[in-house]
């Protein structure tokens, strides 16, 4: 178990400043993290501290509330590609969701997975809004628009992951789609919990301190 790759080393907050995004991007090479993960404004000093190392540069987007316009989504995705991202967070349109607009939420997927082809999406579902039931057919509805991961949290909700969702996510999307389990993971242990029920990827900003466990 090589932990150190499933991990998108993540900070998101808004008040991180350029010397943190540095930090982040120089402990993620050290310790060979999978990813890291940043907002979109961070994205070039990210991809020129990152250089050519292994490291995937992933960003997000619709971030956190995933409720504004498609067209804006689709225009952030694009300029994360420009500026070198190979990933994208997207936040799922929670209102739509709860609105009963699943084609609408299906289309987004697939427009945004349009707009960014070949780089691999993974649509925040934000669990703690949703019910058992729900959380099912929002990953339905991931797979249809073409979605690559499903991932649990924004860190910015009332709860982050739990090992209850993720499991409802593997069940509901077998081996078609990669899981992601984020917000509140903090030790190795609970990452190595997370894993075991499914999780293909650990978003934490705490790799380096699991690294030390």
């Amino acid at each position: 178990m090589h932990l150190n790759q499933y991990i998108d080393h993540t900070l998101l907050k808004p008040t991180a400043t350029e010397d943190d995004i540095k930090a982040l991007c120089e402990e993620a090479v050290r310790h060979n993290f999978y990813a890291v993960c940043v907002n979109s404004c961070y994205l070039p000093l990210a991809r020129e501290i990152l250089g050519s190392s292994e490291v995937k540069l992933a960003a997000v987007i619709g971030f956190p509330l995933g409720a504004m316009a498609t067209e804006a989504k689709i225009s952030e995705a694009k300029y994360c590609i420009k500026q070198g991202a190979d990933e994208i967070d997207m936040v799922l349109n929670l209102g739509w969701f709860k609105s009963g607009r699943q084609k609408q939420i299906i289309s987004e997927i697939k427009s945004i997975k349009s707009a960014i082809q070949k780089a691999v999406l993974k649509v925040i579902l934000e669990t703690c809004y949703l019910s058992d039931e729900e959380i099912r057919t929002a990953c339905e509805l991931c797979l249809e628009g073409g979605a690559d991961m499903v991932k649990t949290s924004t860190g910015f909700g009332p709860e982050g992951a739990t090992l209850k969702a993720v499991k409802i996510m593997k069940d509901s999307v077998g081996d078609k789609a990669g899981i992601k389990a984020s917000g509140g993971i903090r030790n190795r242990e609970t990452a190595l919990q997370y894993i075991k029920a499914g999780a293909t990827r650990i978003g934490t900003s705490s790799g380096v301190k699991m690294m030390k466990e």
